[in-house]
């Protein structure tokens, strides 16, 4: 495992200040990640922002320069949990690895991964249940490097957009289903209630910046199967989480899908 990398660049300092200023006020989770991101639309997206591959070593990056959709996600999930500048960082990092091991390996490379580590973790719950939930079973091998895996995962199909709508709330986070061979999701972002309206706010590459549009228009441009839904999870009385769980390493490996 690569030594940990510096935390935030000195460039960001401030606005990660400015950023969790501003959200303090705010008791809700969901009101905290709408602030946020708020603040952050216009920013530019950025092609592959993170730092290493099989054969690079991996670097922590916490840039707030600009984002893919993931490291946007990633990013103002952190910021929402977080109680100081210095807390930020230490987030991020558990938020973006297993374990928190700064390791292109330990990255999470497939999205429901990554929401399967952060719901162990206890910074997400799951929100895709019901009568409407679609179970998939998938192979995954789109990335190099990685060994080819079988994954099970439940999402909603995209015609039940408009029923699901009524159990959205501020800041839950939206994954949308790929049709591709090999991948499990093609796309992430943000979602927030406008009146009759639900808003998704997330770094698009095909508008170069992080970006506001309603979430209708997004799944009827886009060919995808359905969408998973998360949401984050309050802080827990605002103290720290523990950063190392040994229960939770023991149930991740136990329950870590096996290649076939």
């Amino acid at each position: 495992m690569q030594p940990l990398q510096p935390g935030i660049p000195t460039s960001d300092k401030k606005l990660v200040r400015q950023l969790l200023r501003k959200a303090a006020a705010q008791s809700a989770v969901g009101q905290r990640l709408k602030i946020i991101t708020a603040r952050l639309l216009g920013f530019p997206y950025l092609v592959n922002p993170l730092i290493g591959s099989p054969h690079e070593p991996e670097q922590f990056v916490a840039s707030l320069s600009g984002f893919d959709c993931v490291t946007f996600m990633e990013t103002v999930l952190a910021l929402a949990l977080a109680d100081s500048v210095d807390d930020y960082p230490e987030l991020l990092r558990e938020i973006r690895y297993v374990y928190g091991e700064v390791e292109w390996k330990r990255r999470h490379h497939y999205t429901v991964d990554w929401a399967r580590h952060n719901m162990w973790r206890g910074f997400l719950s799951d929100v895709t249940k019901g009568e409407e939930v679609v179970n998939r079973r998938k192979t995954l091998d789109l990335v190099p490097g990685l060994p080819p895996r079988i994954v099970s995962f439940s999402y909603f199909p995209k015609r039940k957009l408009q029923h699901v709508s009524k159990r959205l709330q501020d800041g839950d986070l939206i994954f949308f289903v790929s049709t591709r061979k090999g991948l499990d999701v093609f796309h992430v972002g943000l979602l927030f209630i406008n009146r009759d309206q639900v808003l998704l706010r997330h770094a698009t590459r095909s508008c170069g910046a992080v970006v506001e549009q309603e979430l209708k228009e997004f799944i009827a441009a886009n060919r995808m199967s359905g969408f998973i839904v998360v949401r984050p999870r309050e802080k827990n009385g605002g103290e720290k989480r523990k950063r190392e769980n040994l229960r939770y390493h023991r149930t991740a490996e136990t329950n870590e899908d096996q290649s076939e």
